[in-house]
């Protein structure tokens, strides 16, 4: 019996299944869902913790909000998962933990906080725009640095169309807008409406919308961004593309710009893309502007119901403050660090230039999760689809939008 007793004792201490833990990690980043399972599956070895990565997101119908709520119903939580702003921690706020004695925090000044307590791990910092192919716009003589605004936008969008044959393009813009692809519009671009042009943390146009007022001026403008975009775009990709459509439209070189942030420089790696690129200025509107839109895109948070609570601290921990970690978040997974005390520098081209504008200071806020999933992806999400299939015009657009926002007023 002692005997038994002692190789059940060796076999725990060894690893062999006894004495393992478990983590399950839940989140919204299908590009680097390769990259997180190996560092997890490595991470997992060395702690003696069986890591499990779910990846939910990126189009097709699939939605992390939901996938979350189902889990909860099913009493299936993970241990760690994502939340992308104020209200999605509002739906969730009663089994995040409080994280603001971790060791992290004070090397980071994006940690999402409520009320003055940290709450929120930062994923990564990142930034869209207009990324372009700049040896595309070499050849239709566009200079990238001269678009500050709207009308230098019409000018080259309608020079670069009148010499697809020649650069060897299908469109001018990767843009998608499906119904499937309502993150890109009612979320990344809405968000031109909200901050563009704005002092960093300004939310004044915000907060007017989600009181039910509405600059008919500034929406007017926007709206002809949209057009804009929409008028240049493939109208394939525009209206039924997925997430690697729309990528692979730029990755192969048959578009001159791409609607979407540096979280594509893992993808473009993967295709093996050589040519320069970088992110124009957003110029949506009729004065100048001269940055793009940079913030911690998304939060780990810890389930305060977890019995593995102690696991997930650690997992975020080693992201931060070991090698294997800080090697994963900028060279495995190509994210731009949002703590200071990593030294790394991830080398995507477009991460290089979300860089290069936060050094500058020409950056603009992200407003958009200030609105709730529901109001983006069922109420302005079906709208932008509807202006993209050309089922309404301009005009009906502004007016649903207009209708949208007053619909909020309380």
């Amino acid at each position: 019996m002692r005997r038994l007793l002692v190789i059940f004792m060796f076999a725990a201490l060894a690893g062999f299944g006894f004495a393992q833990g478990t983590l399950t990690l839940e989140q919204n980043k299908p590009e680097i869902d390769a990259a997180l399972k190996t560092y997890a599956a490595t991470w997992g070895t060395a702690n003696n913790v069986q890591v499990t990565i779910k990846s939910v997101g990126g189009g097709s119908g699939s939605d992390l909000g939901k996938q979350l709520q189902a889990d909860y119903a099913a009493g299936d939580m993970p241990d760690i998962f994502v939340i992308d702003g104020p209200e999605s921690y509002k739906q969730w706020q009663s089994i995040i933990l409080d994280l603001s004695s971790q060791p992290w925090v004070k090397h980071t000044s994006v940690a999402f906080k409520m009320d003055d307590k940290v709450y929120g791990f930062p994923v990564s910092i990142e930034g869209w725009g207009l990324a372009y192919n700049a040896d595309i716009l070499r050849k239709a003589g566009v200079n990238p640095a001269t678009l500050v605004d709207y009308a230098a936008y019409a000018r080259a969008f309608a020079k670069i169309d009148s010499m697809k044959k020649e650069l060897g393009i299908d469109s001018v813009v990767s843009m998608a807008a499906s119904m499937d692809m309502e993150w890109v519009t009612a979320d990344h671009d809405f968000n031109a409406l909200l901050s563009n042009g704005l002092k960093y943390g300004d939310k004044s146009v915000t907060n007017d919308l989600l009181a039910g007022k509405v600059d008919p001026q500034r929406l007017r403008q926007y709206a002809d961004w949209v057009a804009l975009l929409f008028k240049y775009a493939d109208k394939s990709i525009l209206t039924t593309g997925n997430y690697d459509a729309q990528v692979g439209a730029f990755a192969s070189g048959k578009a001159a710009f791409l609607h979407q942030g540096n979280w594509v420089d893992p993808n473009l790696a993967q295709a093996k893309v050589h040519f320069k690129m970088g992110f124009a200025p957003y110029g949506s509107l009729k004065e100048p502007t001269h940055g793009i839109f940079v913030a911690a895109p998304s939060y780990y948070v810890i389930n305060s119901q977890s019995k593995n609570i102690a696991a997930a601290k650690k997992f975020l921990d080693d992201l931060v403050f070991t090698e294997a970690g800080q090697k994963y978040i900028v060279q495995k997974a190509g994210m731009i660090p949002a703590f200071s005390n990593i030294k790394l520098k991830p080398t995507g081209q477009l991460s290089e230039a979300v860089q290069a504008y936060a050094a500058a200071g020409k950056i603009y806020s992200w407003n958009q999760y200030d609105f709730s999933n529901d109001f983006r992806q069922k109420t302005l999400g079906p709208i932008y689809n509807l202006f993209a299939m050309g089922q309404i015009d301009e005009t009906k657009f502004i007016d649903l939008m207009t209708q949208a926002f007053q619909g909020l007023k309380q």
